[in-house]
């Protein structure tokens, strides 16, 4: 039996789009009290209780810093999994893209060019925001709770037979051998696979993909990747494979030294973008649309020249030169991308949790930004694309951060903070812990502690006016729980 994609793409990015049980498939994410699940796959018969069994997995999105160790990352589980399904990767052509920064723009300027180009795509990414079925999509549309809870029967009862040998499978292995399983009995076209976590071992890396492309390399999950640039580039290039263009943009010499040295001893072709293909960006400012980003491409087979970067702010510049030349490799290997239809790609790119106003008024901004990095592109593009007399921002994040980089950037342009954490995120650092640490770098700027996400919101709604705005960042959870948030209290006003 065929799974169908659901007509649900609008579900994505709007307060007033969720899904029924949107609290079902994000609230209960905790890790369960057992690591195989509590439910029998027999006993499985609604998307509540779908998401029920998954989320009783283990779940490394979640676990706390140190109890995430390298034995729960093993390949070999994955395998049988896979093997179990008939191995449907096998039937797939597919992208892959790992890195610490980006990855999730750049699948999303991928899959999105590449239906505009008339191929039917499926996108796997991760974490969610509001809805576990954003992980797996077709064509942007979302699987349908009824192909979810039918997946969720057949891998668990996969998983299931397997765990005696191998033990039980993991949330994320899950719902990967879900999206391949999804994907190749839709006979899409093309997958757009992300990365979870590094690459080398990531359950996705069971797959030989079309192309495969490492965004920025930065500091994160250091207590599984390494302590070092070099050690975490080392892990995101597993993803590399004997004869597959392996493609990545400039960045920090050793990181780029480590990312060629890899791609040369498996025998992966290697190209930088902006050295080894030739790539531009600059920045125009447009009379009533503000600053916008231009990028040019220019390869043998295409010019991609003058095309808008659709997501905002100049970080999003290399994603998009990276998914041009992904999408240029794909040229080579059959697929048709011509520049227009291309560029009408990128005109239909949106992708929820980055730079994301949620709200208009007040003005709440929402951005999954969660590395020193990342926060600073969030400050500067908020200062070009959205003015304001004063600054609120509700923070929360992950204990395994780099939490003062973060919190200096903070410090550097907002003009009050509110510290609070995620429900149920084991991994979360205390409101507390974050005063303190950010009253030792900020050199006693103001801040508050909320108990929870709903008090934060509503410390930052009354701290706001007309021309200010409040930024709500840190994590993918704090975006979730606040965008969930701010629909109840709109469903609430509409009564």
């Amino acid at each position: 039996m065929q799974v169908r994609a659901g007509a649900g793409a609008g579900a994505e990015g709007s307060v007033d789009g969720q899904s029924a049980h949107a609290a079902a498939a994000f609230g209960n994410g905790t890790v369960g009290k057992h690591a195989s699940g509590g439910r029998e796959p027999s006993g499985i018969s609604s998307f509540r209780e779908a998401c029920e069994y998954l989320f009783a997995r283990t779940d490394l999105e979640r676990l706390k810093p140190n109890a995430a160790t390298r034995d729960l990352y093993r390949l070999d589980r994955m395998h049988e999994l896979a093997k179990r399904l008939g191995d449907p990767q096998n039937a797939l052509r597919m992208v892959h893209i790992a890195g610490t920064k980006g990855k999730g723009s750049t699948c999303e300027m991928v899959a999105t060019c590449l239906e505009a180009c008339g191929y039917t795509v499926g996108c796997y990414t991760s974490p969610h925001i509001l809805d576990v079925r954003e992980r797996m999509r077709i064509n942007r549309a979302l699987v349908s709770e009824n192909a979810f809870v039918e997946l969720t029967k057949r891998v668990a009862s996969a998983a299931q037979e397997m765990e005696a040998e191998h033990g039980p499978a993991t949330f994320f292995e899950l719902t990967t051998a879900m999206a391949l399983l999804y994907f190749a009995e839709e006979a899409v076209d093309a997958a757009v696979i992300e990365v979870g976590l590094g690459g080398l071992l990531d359950c996705t890396n069971i797959i030989t993909p079309e192309v495969a492309a490492v965004t920025m390399i930065g500091f994160d999950h250091m207590d599984i990747l390494g302590k070092t640039l070099e050690e975490i580039a080392a892990q995101k290039a597993g993803i590399y494979k004997p004869g597959v263009p392996a493609l990545t943009f400039e960045q920090d010499k050793k990181v780029l030294e480590v990312l060629r040295g890899k791609a040369t001893a498996v025998g992966a072709p290697f190209s930088v973008v902006g050295q080894d293909i030739d790539f531009t960006a600059r920045t125009e400012f447009v009379t009533g649309v503000g600053p916008l980003v231009r990028a040019s491409l220019v390869t043998e087979r295409n010019n991609y020249d003058h095309v808008t970067v659709p997501l905002k702010g100049e970080h999003q510049a290399n994603n998009c030169g990276l998914a041009l030349a992904i999408l240029d490799k794909l040229s080579e290997r059959g697929f048709n991308c011509p520049a227009d239809l291309v560029s009408k790609g990128l005109d239909q790119t949106r992708l929820p949790g980055r730079f994301e106003l949620v709200t208009r008024s007040p003005r709440v901004l929402a951005d999954v930004a969660h590395n020193p990095e990342s926060v600073q592109a969030l400050m500067r593009t908020m200062s070009a694309h959205l003015p304001y007399d004063s600054l609120v921002v509700v923070f929360g994040c992950a204990a395994d951060k780099d939490i003062p980089g973060m919190l200096r950037q903070l410090a550097a342009a907002a003009d009050k903070v509110i510290f609070t954490k995620a429900s149920g995120n084991a991994r979360a650092t205390s409101p507390g812990e974050l005063a303190r640490k950010y009253h030792e770098v900020s050199g006693g700027k103001m801040f508050q502690i909320a108990r929870d996400l709903g008090d934060a919101m509503e410390l930052g709604l009354r701290a706001v006016g007309r021309d200010d705005v409040l930024c709500v960042t840190g994590s993918f959870y704090i975006v979730g729980e606040a965008k969930k948030w701010l629909a109840a209290k709109l469903a609430a006003k509409k009564k």
